[in-house]
C-alpha cells in the first residue's frame, strides 16, 4: 500500500479523512468546489513563479509509473544536477508499505552521499504564508524518504512560502520524530476497521470532498460537534463525563462543566442553552443578557451595508449598501463596484457620499470585516478621521448583538444558516464568499459581465439577509419583553 506526503498532510487535519481516501466509496466523494479550484490554481501559479527563476530537471516517466520516476530521479542524482523539480523516490517501510516521496524540489548542496560529494536537501513550495506544523511534517516525510536512496540523514530541509524572499529552514531533528509518530498513528487508522469518529469543524470541513457525507451522518446521529461552541477541547472534557448526546447535555447544570478545561462560567452557561435550543428547536434568550440599550432598535431610515473582498489582491472590490426608508416605504440597493483592482478609490468615495447623506441612519452590517476594512480603506485613502470616525459609531453588529442575546436551534451563527432558518433565500442558492473570490477572478480574466451580475446578486441579497436577521431579532425581543424603543 503506498503512503504518500498528500495522505500524511490530509492525516494531520483530519484522521477520518485519509481512511475515507483508502477505504472509503469515492461515489460519496464531492466534487472540488471554486474554492478547492482556486486555491489549487493559486498554488500552482505560486509554485510556477519560484521554479522560473531555477534551471531545473524533472523525471521522465509516464503518469503514475512511480517505479520508472524513482529510476529517472536516482539517474538526475547520481548526475548531480543542481535542482530536480517533482521527482519520485520510494522506500518500503515496515515491509508492506511503500512511501512515496515527490518533494517540490531536490536541491544540491555539498556534503557526503552514495553520489559523491553532494546530496540533496528536499524543498517545498507552500501558499501559506507561515511555516506551519503541517508543512513542516511533510518535509520531514521527504527527508526521511531520501535519506535511504541517498544514505545520509539530513538536519535540514527547506520551504518556499508565499511573500517570503528567504527559504525557510525545518529543522529535522525537531519534525522528524513527531512526523515518525504521525506515520505510526496514521498507519494505525488505516489498519483499523471502523473509521475514526466524526467531528464536524466548519472551518477545517468545509473544502473536504467527503464534508457532505460526513455531514450527513452527523446530523443522523446529532453529533455534539454540531452544536456551535462545541470545541475539539469540550468535546474530550463532555466524553469524559459521559455527556455524549443533546439531550444529556441540555439537562446538564452549567456548574457542572465551568471548571474544566475550556471551560469557564459563561461558556458553561451559554453552551447548555445552546443545547437546549438545539433540543427544543426554540429560540431563547440567554440567561442575564437582556439590556434594552444593547439591543437594535428600528429607525426611520436604516443602512445595510456588506462587503465583496479579494484577499489575494488585497482589494475591497464591491461595497454594497442596501437603504431602507421605513419611512417612504422604499428600499434602494447600491452596489459600488470596482470592475478593475484600480478603482477601489472610486468606489471607497462612492460609498462616503452615499453614507453621509443619511447621517443619522444607522448602518447595519455582520460581522466585524466591514468595521475593520472602512478604517483600513480610510487609512489607506487618506480620509480624514474626523469624516470617518461619526460614521463608525453608526456602525452596529447584529452578528454580535445576536450571539450576545439568544441561542438559536441551529448548527452554525454563519449569517446564510441564520437567514435560511428565518426562511430567507439567496437567489443564487450556491453562492458563497469564496465562490465570489473566484468568480472576480473569472471577471478580470475573461470580461464575462454575467459574472459581475452573480456577484452583485449575491452582494444584495446578503444585504437583506442581515436585514431579516435584525428585524427577526427586534420582533422577537418585542414578543419576549415589550416593545423596545430608542
Amino acid at each position: 500500500m503506498l503512503i504518500n506526503a498528500q495522505l500524511l498532510l490530509q492525516f494531520q487535519r483530519c484522521q477520518r479523512r485519509p481512511f475515507l481516501d483508502v477505504h472509503g466509496d469515492y461515489l460519496q466523494r464531492e466534487i472540488p468546489n471554486e474554492l478547492v479550484l482556486k486555491v489549487q490554481q493559486d498554488k500552482i501559479a505560486h509554485h510556477q513563479r519560484i521554479v522560473k527563476k531555477l534551471s531545473y530537471y524533472e523525471p521522465d516517466y509516464l503518469s503514475r509509473d512511480w517505479e520508472a520516476g524513482a529510476a529517472s530521479t536516482l539517474e538526475l542524482m547520481q548526475q548531480g544536477v543542481s535542482y530536480i523539480r517533482r521527482g519520485v523516490i520510494l522506500t518500503t517501510y515496515r515491509e508492506k508499505y511503500t512511501l512515496l516521496s515527490r518533494p517540490d524540489l531536490l536541491v544540491k548542496q555539498p556534503g557526503k552521499s552514495r553520489f559523491g560529494n553532494w546530496n540533496y536537501v528536499p524543498v517545498n513550495i507552500e501558499l501559506g504564508k507561515r511555516p506551519k506544523q503541517e508543512y513542516q511534517v511533510v518535509i520531514a516525510f521527504h527527508a526521511q524518504v531520501l535519506a535511504t536512496v541517498q544514505d545520509v540523514i539530513l538536519s535540514k530541509a527547506g520551504l518556499i512560502l508565499r511573500d517570503k524572499d528567504k527559504t525557510y529552514v525545518v529543522d529535522l531533528d525537531k519534525w522528524t520524530p513527531q512526523m515518525l509518530d504521525i506515520l505510526g498513528e496514521y498507519i494505525q487508522v488505516i489498519e483499523s476497521v471502523e473509521a475514526p469518529e466524526i467531528f464536524i469543524s466548519r472551518q477545517k470541513c468545509s473544502l473536504c470532498p467527503w464534508y457532505n457525507y460526513c455531514h450527513t451522518k452527523a446530523r443522523y446521529q446529532e453529533h455534539l460537534s454540531l452544536l456551535p461552541g462545541v470545541t475539539p477541547i469540550r468535546y474530550t472534557q463532555l466524553q469524559n463525563l459521559a455527556i455524549t448526546t443533546l439531550e444529556a447535555l441540555a439537562q446538564t447544570h452549567p456548574s457542572t462543566l465551568e471548571n474544566l478545561t475550556g471551560f469557564d462560567s459563561n461558556v458553561a452557561a451559554k453552551l447548555v442553552i445552546q443545547a437546549q435550543s438545539v433540543f427544543t428547536k426554540q429560540p431563547l434568550i440567554l440567561a442575564d443578557s437582556f439590556s434594552l440599550e444593547y439591543l437594535t432598535f428600528t429607525a426611520p431610515i436604516e443602512l445595510y451595508f456588506d462587503i465583496e473582498a479579494q484577499p489575494d489582491l488585497n482589494l475591497n472590490y464591491l461595497l454594497g449598501v442596501l437603504v431602507v426608508d421605513r419611512v417612504a416605504n422604499t428600499e434602494q440597493f447600491y452596489a459600488f463596484l470596482a470592475e478593475q483592482p484600480e478603482q477601489e478609490p472610486l468606489i471607497w468615495q462612492q460609498f462616503l457620499n452615499l453614507v453621509n447623506q443619511y447621517p443619522q441612519a444607522p448602518i447595519y452590517h455582520f460581522c466585524a470585516y466591514e468595521v475593520d476594512t472602512v478604517k483600513r480603506l480610510g487609512k489607506l485613502y487618506r480620509t480624514p478621521y474626523a469624516q470617518i470616525h461619526p460614521i463608525l459609531n453608526r456602525f452596529i453588529d447584529i452578528y454580535e448583538q445576536l450571539i450576545q442575546s439568544v441561542a438559536l436551534p441551529i448548527d452554525s451563527y454563519a449569517l446564510k444558516t441564520i437567514a435560511r432558518w428565518l426562511g430567507f433565500e439567496w437567489r443564487e442558492q450556491q453562492a458563497n464568499g469564496a465562490k465570489c473570490i473566484y468568480w472576480y477572478d473569472k471577471w478580470l480574466e475573461t470580461g464575462d459581465r454575467t459574472l459581475l451580475a452573480i456577484i452583485q446578486d449575491y452582494n444584495e441579497d446578503d444585504c437583506r439577509a442581515t436585514r431579516t436577521v435584525k428585524d427577526w431579532l427586534v420582533s422577537f425581543f418585542e414578543a419576549e419583553s415589550g416593545n423596545i424603543t430608542l
